[in-house]
């Protein structure tokens, strides 16, 4: 296929030549040598502060550990339009990919482009929006007062390995076809959560603290959705879908499209609507 793309340019060329047209001929751009920036963001507010992340293609690593900074970390490319601009302005801090063209890059397999960076526990609401990438979230023992993650295909993982320290309004997730596992859920101490998808394969395990009743949205489009309920949990599930195939485990008991298990503490409601695929109920 490329030697056929190719062997047109060249044709093409020739006829222009020929007729006395100028053709705008396609550069080949390739990767520089690789650059390891350190960025380091002061805290702009201590009660609250927003951090946005804007990220295109390449490896997006987030984790807490930093010491003093809202966001401590390196940026690791080798293509000088992937350089991150840092802007804060009053309480709000955007770190974005830089503009990117990719119209005459033809060596896009040579590309690197890594962000590893570690968060501050001060209160923060995080805003992540990213798209064709990979993916490692570990929130645990951060301070989210929300969280909204939107990406494209995706190949992500997250966890909260420990509670969050605050209370999360919302933990809202959108996603296209990908292949997206979270744990730890019920550790991120949300009031709401909301996920939506395409054509993808999907984790959400509810393992961790639930401290207070919590309400569940899914709408996706032809999946494998797997949600996991540790033993000793309130859940209600309940499924909206005419063409999905429904596994629940023991314990789950079933009326009509709801699905329900019996623990102690706070209740879990899940309501989920896929166009098509499987769901799964575990523990």
């Amino acid at each position: 296929m490329k030697g056929k793309t190719f062997s047109a340019i060249f044709i093409l060329a020739l006829a222009s030549l020929a007729c006395g047209i100028d053709v705008n001929m396609p550069r080949i751009q390739t990767p520089g040598p690789e650059v390891v920036e350190e960025i380091s963001v002061p805290i702009p507010d201590p009660d609250e502060t927003r951090l946005n992340l804007a990220f295109g293609a390449g490896e997006l690593i987030l984790s807490p550990g930093a010491k003093k900074d809202l966001v401590e970390g390196a940026a690791t490319y080798n293509f000088d339009q992937f350089k991150p601009v840092v802007r804060t302005d009053e309480n709000e801090v955007t770190i974005r990919m830089g503009n990117v063209d990719f119209d005459d890059f033809l060596a896009f397999d040579q590309l690197k482009n890594q962000w590893d960076f570690k968060l501050n526990d001060t209160p923060m609401y995080l805003d992540i929006d990213a798209g064709a990438y990979d993916a490692a979230y570990e929130f645990g023992g951060l301070s989210l007062t929300a969280l909204s993650i939107s990406d494209g295909a995706a190949d992500v993982e997250l966890s909260f390995s420990e509670p969050n320290q605050s209370e999360m309004s919302i933990l809202d997730y959108e996603t296209g076809a990908s292949n997206v596992k979270m744990e730890g859920l019920a550790n991120a101490n949300f009031n709401a959560m909301s996920f939506s998808g395409g054509a993808g394969d999907y984790t959400l395990d509810f393992s961790g603290e639930l401290q207070r009743d919590a309400a569940v949205d899914i709408d996706t489009g032809l999946s494998n959705i797997i949600l996991v309920i540790p033993e000793g949990v309130n859940a209600i599930v309940s499924v909206d879908s005419g063409l999905s195939n429904i596994s629940a485990g023991p314990g789950w008991r079933q009326s009509g499209d709801r699905y329900s298990i019996e623990g102690e503490g706070p209740t879990l409601t899940i309501v989920v609507n896929m166009g098509a695929g499987n769901l799964t109920l575990t523990d």
